[in-house]
C-alpha cells in the first residue's frame, strides 16, 4: 500500500508539471526559497509539538524532493530512482557498524567515524558540508562541533567560558576606540565564542534564540494588547508604562 500511494503521488506531481502553467515554469532555482521555508515550518511544528502539522509539513518537504527530481529527470541530469539509490548507498556506506563488520561503540564514536567516512569520500576539509546558507548561529555551532571531533576544542567548559569573557573585554575596548569595523568584528567574535560555549552546556544556540525571540514577541504583544484595552496608543506611551506592562507580562497568570 505505501508503495502504491507513493507511485500515485509521483504521478500527480508529474501531471502538475505538464498541465499546470505555474508548475511547468518552475526550476530548481525558482523554488529554492520555498524549500527553505518548508524546512522551517517542519521545525516550527516540532517545536510546538504539533504532530498533525508535522505530518502535513513533511508532506510539503516530500513534494519538493519529488518535484526537484522531476525537473532533474526532464533535464536528463538525474531521476528520482537515482536520488533514492544515492541516499540508500550513502546510508549503508556510512554505517559499517550496522551493515558491515566494523565494531563501533557509543553515539560519539559513531559521529567521529561518520566524519572520517565523509572525508574518505573526497572532501578536502572538515568544514565542507556545512552550507553557507544556514543561519549564522546554526552554522557556527555545526562548524565548532565538527572541529571538536578531531580534538580542536577546549578541554574544560570553564576554558570555553573564559574565552567568552575575553571577547567581552575586547568588545569593550573596540567600543572605546570607536572603530566601527573593529566593533563589528569583536561583536562577531563574542557571538562565536558564546555559540562555542553552548556546546559545553548542551544548548543549541539556534533553538535557544528562537525561543527567546518568541518569548519577546508574546510579551511585547501583551503590552500592545493592554495599551489598546486602556485606550492608549503605543506610539505615544512612555517607556515607564511599557516597562510596567513588560514586568506584568513576565509574571505567571
Amino acid at each position: 500500500m505505501p508503495q502504491q500511494k507513493f507511485e500515485q503521488f509521483v504521478e500527480i506531481t508529474r501531471r502538475l508539471r505538464k498541465e499546470c502553467p505555474w508548475d511547468r515554469e518552475q526550476t530548481h532555482a525558482t523554488i529554492r526559497h520555498s524549500l527553505i521555508e518548508e524546512a522551517y515550518e517542519v521545525v516550527e511544528a516540532i517545536d510546538r509539538g504539533n504532530l498533525t502539522e508535522l505530518k502535513n509539513e513533511l508532506g510539503d518537504i516530500l513534494l519538493h524532493v519529488v518535484f526537484h527530481a522531476n525537473i532533474g529527470e526532464e533535464e536528463r541530469a538525474f531521476t528520482l530512482t537515482d536520488v533514492i539509490e544515492g541516499i540508500t548507498e550513502k546510508l549503508i556506506r556510512r554505517h559499517p557498524h550496522v551493515f558491515g563488520e566494523e565494531k563501533i561503540e557509543g553515539a560519539g564514536n559513531v559521529i567521529r567515524n561518520w566524519e572520517k567516512l565523509k572525508m574518505a569520500e573526497g572532501r578536502t576539509s572538515l568544514m565542507d558540508g556545512v552550507p553557507k546558507e544556514l543561519p549564522a548561529l546554526l552554522r557556527a555551532h555545526r562548524l565548532t562541533e565538527k572541529a571538536s571531533k578531531v580534538g580542536f576544542d577546549w578541554k574544560q567548559r570553564e576554558d570555553a567560558w573564559k574565552k567568552v569573557e575575553e571577547e567581552i573585554g575586547e568588545l569593550h575596548l573596540g567600543l572605546k576606540a570607536g572603530n566601527e569595523k573593529e566593533i563589528e568584528e569583536e561583536f562577531g567574535d563574542l557571538l562565536f565564542a558564546l555559540v562555542n560555549y553552548s556546546r559545553f552546556i548542551d544548548v543549541n544556540p539556534e533553538n535557544a534564540l528562537r525561543r527567546t525571540i518568541e518569548k519577546f514577541v508574546v510579551r511585547f504583544q501583551y503590552i500592545e494588547k493592554r495599551l489598546r484595552e486602556a485606550g492608549k496608543d503605543i506610539h505615544s506611551s512612555s517607556l515607564e508604562e511599557m516597562d510596567k506592562l513588560w514586568e506584568e507580562a513576565k509574571s505567571p497568570a
